[in-house]
């Protein structure tokens, strides 16, 4: 009997011990914690644009493949017949959302967003805020907005002090301080300004002078919001006197603003200094916005071979409600005028980290911190408005299916990453 027990415990320990073996080398064997498997990846970095696997683990980037085996996986995203492109960024936007006064614009004022409830959901994982601060209240975007987001907020900061408060403020001289700008950008936060905004000025071409200078002593590019001139400046002695290569033109389609000259003339030709300023290096961002974008000026620039550089949104409570909506939107508008998809996504993935000097975002290489996006292209019928009113009609539509940051799901639109509700009943 005695010696039947110790069998008997013997077989028990046997049998533990095999158990416990299978169990470590079956959670070995799951090295990745998330699998993302089967979509149409589309890096334009690495020059990918094929199915493939992709797989995560610890918020990084590990493996691409033809094939991984979901046995490696803790969970597997099925993304057959989707696209999976790196996050997007969102290279124009007005972020610094607040109680400000009345008179505020963008500067703590209503008209920015807030940057998690609009960034997610249409696969942007980084947004560059367009210049709403400037070096007197930057701490205060940064404590109050960028600190408290998930999203990746970068930013462009103002050559004006308060930055866009209202107007008014845009147009004191006495607070361009290319000095201090270039200070808190080199010396404070190297890791979040990513560049200099002029916007909104009303003289000559002193504040975009004032900020060129800033950007040469910070070794960044300006992004200048060129208009409202009167009368208006030149854009050819803008693109070939004042701004450098690398140099940005935001609201490249914009037409019948008051004080600013249009890309395309009157008989819908591209002007042709356009074409020789982008040769030239200086950078054309779209920037949509709510009221700086018409197809008169996209699509005639299309027909003559002149693409944007960057899609970006402008977005703010007034382009979000009107013809602009979200970053998705305006990325469909140039598919249906016959850019093909590898083309969009450039625009907003590799070309604007390109532009800002974060070359470690905007790819899918292996080690780079998993933010990745998942896109449907529905098809139907759809129509899609400019900031003047008319539309064109047309048969895809871009949305966001699922996107990561840092390897985490933050928003997954019809529950790709989730479990059935009766295989997680069952399994209770």
């Amino acid at each position: 009997m005695y010696s039947n027990c110790i069998s008997f415990f013997c077989k028990v320990k046997i049998v533990v011990i095999l158990f416990l073996v299978v169990l470590v080398q079956f959670s070995q064997a799951q090295s990745y914690d998330l699998l993302i498997k089967g979509g149409m990846v589309i890096d334009p970095k690495n020059k990918i644009n094929s199915v493939k696997d992709i797989a995560i683990k610890n918020g990084k980037i590990v493996e691409i493949a033809n094939a991984i085996d979901s046995v490696k996986a803790i969970k597997t995203i099925n993304a057959r017949g989707l696209y999976v492109s790196p996050g997007l960024i969102d290279m124009h936007v007005h972020a610094f959302a607040g109680s400000g006064d009345a008179d505020v614009y963008i500067a703590d004022g209503f008209t920015s967003v807030f940057p998690d409830g609009f960034t997610f959901r249409s696969g942007v994982t980084t947004i560059v805020d367009a210049g709403s601060s400037g070096w007197r209240n930057f701490r205060q975007f940064k404590k109050q907005i960028i600190d408290r987001s998930q999203t990746r907020v970068l930013a462009l900061l103002n050559i004006v002090g308060l930055g866009m408060k209202s107007r008014f403020e845009e147009q004191d001289k006495s607070d361009m301080n290319p000095q201090q700008v270039a200070y808190m950008i080199n010396k404070l936060y190297p890791q979040l300004l990513v560049g200099i905004k002029s916007a909104h000025y009303w003289g000559d071409f002193s504040q975009v002078d004032l900020a060129v200078q800033a950007g040469n002593l910070a070794k960044v590019p300006v992004m200048v919001d060129f208009g409202e001139h009167d009368p208006p400046n030149s854009i050819e002695d803008l693109f070939m006197k004042h701004l450098r290569p690398g140099d940005i033109f935001t609201h490249t389609f914009s037409y019948g603003v008051k004080g600013r000259e249009s890309v395309v003339d009157e008989q819908a030709k591209v002007k042709p200094f356009v074409f020789e300023a982008q040769k030239r290096g200086i950078v054309f961002d779209v920037g949509h916005g709510g009221g700086a974008f018409s197809f008169s000026q996209a699509i005639p620039s299309f027909q003559q071979g002149f693409y944007p550089n960057v899609i970006s949104t402008d977005l703010h409570t007034e382009s979000m409600n009107g013809g602009m909506k979200n970053l998705n939107n305006v990325m469909s508008k140039f598919l249906n005028m016959g850019m093909s998809m590898e083309d969009v996504i450039t625009r907003v993935t590799w070309n604007p980290a390109k532009v800002i000097h974060r070359e470690e975002l905007g790819n899918l290489s292996i080690g780079a911190e998993a933010d990745l996006t998942i896109l449907s292209i529905l098809s139907g019928r759809f129509g899609f408005t400019d900031v003047r009113k008319t539309k064109i009609e047309g048969n895809q539509k871009i949305e966001t299916e699922l996107t990561l940051r840092a390897g985490k799901v933050v928003w997954d639109l019809n529950g790709i990453s989730m479990t059935a509700w009766e295989a997680e009943s069952k399994a209770h």
